[in-house]
């Protein structure tokens, strides 16, 4: 399946979670790329926009290959690849360290709300997913805050990845899993980078006009 682009993956996305619409679900994005498509769910849902922050964690002297990733809890969601690769705790400690002051600058620049996820109803939205190391440890980050449900929607995740992803979540909502999978951009005719401008322009727009809760009259 190829997309025009994310708001059409986005609308498509929607279309199958409108069962959550006004159940005031939490809708996180992905920065950076997945969050044009969190908003557009999120507005569809009226439901509460934010971010999870993750961050991979490269192997030693490969900065494109993740070894897993961490959140900014500081708790690493670990690939087999690190034992593939005998890769010291040590390393894996101070690369998750880095990371994390990475995260916390993104916070502020985002000006992000603390994540609170207990007892609602989560979505956690990507784009696509190849690995799955920065997915995983989204579901990670969020599933130790006891959510009441949660699910993943994206448009694209590889076939290999998507097998065993599937069981980390309660719903797994993704538009196509196909089998030869070399980069998620190849499933989009648009895929235009997403910058920090657009994302904190998107959850300033996204704040003004949430809904607050309705007040229920006094008996």
């Amino acid at each position: 399946m190829i997309f025009k682009n994310r708001d059409e993956a986005a609308q498509l996305l929607l279309k199958k979670l409108m069962k959550y619409k006004n159940q005031n679900p939490l809708v996180l994005g992905i920065p950076r790329g997945a969050m044009p498509m969190a908003r557009i769910i999120a507005e569809g849902l009226n439901g509460e926009l934010n971010a999870v922050l993750i961050h991979k964690i490269p192997a030693p002297h490969q900065e494109e290959l993740a070894i897993g990733s961490v959140g900014l809890s500081g708790e690493i969601f670990r690939l087999p690849l690190i034992k593939e690769y005998g890769i010291k705790e040590s390393y894996l400690q101070e690369a998750a360290k880095k990371q994390v002051e990475v995260l916390k600058k993104r916070k502020e620049r985002f000006q992000l709300p603390e994540l609170r996820c207990k007892d609602r109803i989560v979505i956690i939205v990507d784009d696509g997913i190849a690995t799955g190391a920065t997915a995983m440890g989204a579901i990670h980050e969020v599933r130790s805050q006891s959510p009441q449900k949660l699910i993943l929607a994206a448009g694209v995740v590889a076939q290999s990845t998507a097998d065993s992803m599937r069981g980390l979540v309660d719903e797994f909502v993704v538009l196509d899993e196909p089998e030869f999978f070399f980069a998620v951009s190849e499933f989009f005719m648009e895929f235009d980078q997403v910058t920090d401008d657009e994302v904190v322009e998107l959850l300033k727009e996204a704040k003004k006009s949430q809904r607050p809760p309705e007040a229920h009259p006094s008996l």
